[in-house]
């Protein structure tokens, strides 16, 4: 514990808190401006820690935006995990309405780790995509599952294209509805799940 000039007790962070802090930080810069135009005295400044503090936690800056974009792809992935044995068509709602509310809330660090993307920094670029391939195959591997959607498309590589293409809509629209949010959830909600259930619900019956 450290005392303020105010005589107030300001608990010390632990190691797990402050990493949380400075990615948060993070997350914002990265969100509201590119790769090149973030400095890492900046991210120490708005944490209130030193220069050394923060290169203690990430050595280079490639590492600090690399943990930024890594920290973003878990909770995407844990917000639209598909539940066994529950059908794609009831999941899609559900999961949708819980991932746009992760998008809302978490704004910055979803605009940050889209930016990821336009990363001069290979490395860094190599961690969005490998990202983006985790989402995929996280879809893929429901519908493959489901009795509905599975069955008729087994050896389709159309399909991991359409899922591909599918998240880069959603991408779209949900950058452009934090940009101008016009439209509700709801709507946002039952666009994205028009456009899947568009391209698949053709190859099912055919």
């Amino acid at each position: 514990m450290t005392a303020n000039q105010g005589g107030r007790t300001r608990r010390r962070l632990s190691t797990e808190e402050r990493r949380e802090q400075l990615l948060a930080v993070g997350a914002r810069l990265f969100s509201e401006s590119p790769y090149d135009d973030v400095w890492i005295e900046q991210v120490a400044e708005l944490a209130g820690v030193s220069r050394g503090l923060l290169y203690h936690y990430f050595p280079t800056k490639r590492d600090f935006f690399a943990a930024v974009v890594e920290r973003e792809s878990e909770r995407m992935l844990r917000m639209t995990a598909a539940v066994p044995g529950v059908p794609v068509r009831e999941q899609l709602a559900a999961g949708l309405d819980t991932f746009l509310e992760y998008v809302r809330a978490h704004a910055h660090g979803y605009r940050a780790f889209h930016r990821a993307d336009a990363a001069g920094d290979q490395a860094v670029r190599r961690v969005y995509q490998r990202a983006l391939a985790a989402q995929e195959r996280q879809i893929l591997a429901a519908l493959a599952a489901d009795p509905e959607f599975g069955p008729a498309f087994e050896e389709r590589p159309e399909v991991r294209l359409a899922v591909r293409g599918w998240l880069a809509f959603t991408t779209a629209v949900c950058l452009e509805w934090l940009r101008d949010a016009e439209l509700g959830r709801e709507q946002v909600r039952e666009l994205c799940a028009r456009a899947l259930l568009g391209v698949l619900t053709p190859w099912k019956a055919s």
